[in-house]
């Protein structure tokens, strides 16, 4: 295996196979993830999917291979596998996905399915139902009139959209005009030669079928349990839980409470229960709180499993015999995975290590199950976990060994912590290089969201990149982070320039006192709410070289109305909260040399907040220029940078900006930007 460095090397980096949806046979005996590498211009990711071996002893092969990519994988009952794509032939407007199929005997993919608004969210039932989700036009009765009215629209140059909702834009896309609605067929366990007759289970239900709702069949193929969005007075929505007849298009509640919201429902094996992530909707006092629970089919009360354990359990699966749901749990800068016993409510966890898990698949016999293993010092690879809780956890083989990849990165990660001035612990990660025959500079790295934690893979803001260049990084979980129970994420709630910002001075005071760091050369890093807390701090100390900030919270007031979900805000932060946690407040106290980054395809955090904390640090410049300030705006990017060559060109600039100011060398400009 070749060993190389791609943590120094940035095009490298780039270039590292990304892992993602991993999907297993209804047997067993097929197991596929999808593995996302620069296209040949580096203008995107293009995702391919790989087989790999269930028994860790095959090396992984490559299935498909197009300019476009596939994506979503899923198996039929005999094992054939789907996906989506819109390579050529698939039927369609180029840049919508149609469902195919790759026969498991062997032979060339077909398309089965190809609707107007694309497909995504396959689902397929053990008898081999299937239910999907497309886009339609409101007024559009069948696929037919909704193709006629889309091209009336491209013939008339027409691309306005009328809301009648209060939710106009998501992340880094536009709602509408069209909306999803759920398709379904049931061919029984094979999908005919002339492809799959998807019927409209639904009709036009407006944002019912949002972006955070995902479904599930249940084993007979007869019903589909589905999380559904429902309006509120003062612009808010609630998820509900929902099943939908079939054959009928007959739709049931099962859970509906202005409480809380209900997500990822997973149908038991016998069909007779829903598992289901409940969500205690926070309000200005209360962060909330977050469980399982199982709901009969049939109708009936939810019942809570392990009430009294103090995490938020997440993206459950079913034990095949029905005893046990398999979760993700955040649990002191780890993701590992549990087992909750249906009838006692027992909690277990299954991985020892310090890795996060995703995309958890269990095996028919119940015995393992597998999934995407990442960690703070280690990409998404898959593994297999027993789930006897013995701890096992195996590397199964990927593909960065077919590849012949080395993808670890040099370095070392150690966990620190410190008490804080309430008397809770702060813990945090510290990644350093080997070596080092001096003191090391610090860049202190924030993660976003906030509330959530600095415990998993990162290619956005990757620490070892930058310990590649003699930094050492720190990654704390602060006041608002998960994994540490309610009251942890309480102590910042509302008050996000509150106790965060001292846990985080906390620490770094703690680690700077280290004799293998150099207290004297240190910056601050981060983007989302991370771009916010350095801002913050920004405005509240000069102890740091340098900020770099992107798609960062600069006024708090103008966030809170132009963001993609400002009902959601609200029911976190009253105006005189917001006005009292506003970045932008102390600019006037701005000192330190600072790095803004932003996308205008940002609508999470939009364009505005970019623009803003630019001119707040132009209109107090002394000089005729911008100073030590420096602002790089990607016009076709959103909340996260996902072009390869912007990637690097990003890090690129970060990495030039870190060692002018924090190690003293000549600023130099990268040559992409002329």
């Amino acid at each position: 295996m070749a060993t190389i460095d791609p943590y120094s090397d940035l095009d490298a980096f780039a270039a590292l196979p990304r892992l993602g949806e991993l999907a297993l046979s209804p047997d067993g005996h097929r197991l596929v993830v999808g593995v996302s590498t620069p296209e040949r211009g580096r203008h995107r990711y293009s995702t391919a999917l790989w087989e790999l071996d269930p028994s860790c002893e095959s090396p992984a092969r490559r299935l498909t291979r197009s300019d476009d990519g596939e994506s979503a994988p899923a198996f039929t009952p005999s094992g054939d596998l789907l996906f989506l794509s819109a390579r050529p032939g698939s039927g369609g407007d180029p840049d919508v996905a149609a469902l195919w199929l790759q026969p498991a005997a062997g032979g060339d993919a077909r398309v089965v399915a190809a609707l107007p608004g694309g497909v995504t969210g396959v689902v397929v039932g053990a008898d081999g139902t299937l239910a999907a989700g497309s886009a339609m036009l409101p007024s559009a009765s069948a696929t037919a009139e909704d193709r006629r009215l889309r091209a009336a629209r491209e013939d008339a140059g027409v691309a306005a959209i009328l809301h009648e909702q209060p939710q106009v834009r998501f992340w880094d896309r536009d709602l509408g005009p069209a909306r999803t609605r759920l398709f379904a067929a049931s061919p029984g366990g094979t999908v005919p030669e002339n492809g799959l007759g998807l019927r409209d289970l639904t009709g036009h239900v407006g944002s019912a079928l949002a972006s955070e709702c995902t479904w599930d069949l249940t084993p007979d193929g007869r019903t589909v349990v589905t999380a559904w969005a429902v309006p509120e007075p003062g612009g808010s929505e609630r998820l509900t839980l929902v099943a939908i007849d079939i054959a009928t298009g007959e739709r049931t509640t099962l859970a509906d409470d202005p409480d809380h919201d209900y997500a990822a429902p997973r149908v038991s094996p016998d069909g007779t229960l829903v598992a289901v992530e409940v969500r205690q909707r926070f309000t200005i006092d209360h962060p909330g709180d977050r469980w399982l629970g199982v709901l009969p089919l049939d109708g009936g009360d939810s019942r809570v499993l392990a009430r009294d354990w103090d995490r938020w359990p997440k993206a459950p699966r079913w034990t095949p015999d029905g005893t046990a749901l398999i979760v993700v749990a955040d649990e002191h800068g780890r993701a590992p995975l549990w087992r909750v016993d249906l009838a006692t409510g027992r909690h277990t966890r299954l991985t020892p290590d310090h890795g996060a898990y995703t995309d958890l698949a269990v095996a028919p016999d119940g015995h393992w199950g597998y999934a995407l293993r990442s960690a703070v010092d280690s990409p998404p690879a898959p593994v297999r976990v027993a789930l006897d809780g013995s701890g096992t956890v195996q590397p199964l083989l990927g593909p960065a060994e077919a590849l012949g990849l080395s993808v670890a990165p040099v370095g070392r990660l150690e966990e620190v912590s410190t008490t804080a001035a309430d008397g809770a612990t702060v813990r945090a990660w510290l990644a350093l290089p080997d070596h080092a025959d001096e003191p090391l500079p610090l860049l202190l790295q924030i993660h976003g969201g906030p509330v959530m934690s600095a415990n998993v893979w990162t290619w956005r803001w990757n620490p070892w990149v930058l310990v590649a260049r003699g930094y050492a990084v720190l990654m704390p979980d602060y006041a608002l982070s998960t994994g540490y129970g309610t009251d942890f994420i309480r102590r910042g709630w509302g008050e996000w320039g509150g106790t965060p910002y001292t846990d985080l001075m906390s620490i770094t005071d703690a680690v700077q006192q280290r004799p293998d760091i150099d207290a004297s050369r240190s910056a601050a890093i981060g983007a989302s709410y991370g771009g916010y807390m350095v801002n913050w701090i920004a405005g509240h100390t000069d102890r740091f070289d340098a900020i770099v900030t992107l798609a960062s919270i600069w006024a708090m007031d103008q966030t809170l109305a132009t963001t993609d979900t400002p009902s959601v805000w609200a029911r976190e932060m009253t105006a005189r909260a917001a006005r009292a946690n506003s970045p932008h407040r102390f600019a006037d106290a701005i000192t330190t040399p600072m790095l803004v980054g932003h996308g205008d395809l940002d609508y999470r955090v939009p364009i505005g907040e970019g623009l803003r904390l630019w001119w707040d640090l132009a209109s107090r410049s002394e000089t005729a220029d911008m100073g030590p300030h420096k602002f790089l705006y990607f016009p076709d990017e959103g909340h996260w940078i996902l072009k390869p060559s912007h990637s690097t060109l990003w890090y690129e600039t970060m990495l030039a900006f870190l060692d002018h100011h924090v190690l003293g060398r000549e600023w130099r400009r990268p040559a992409l930007l002329g």
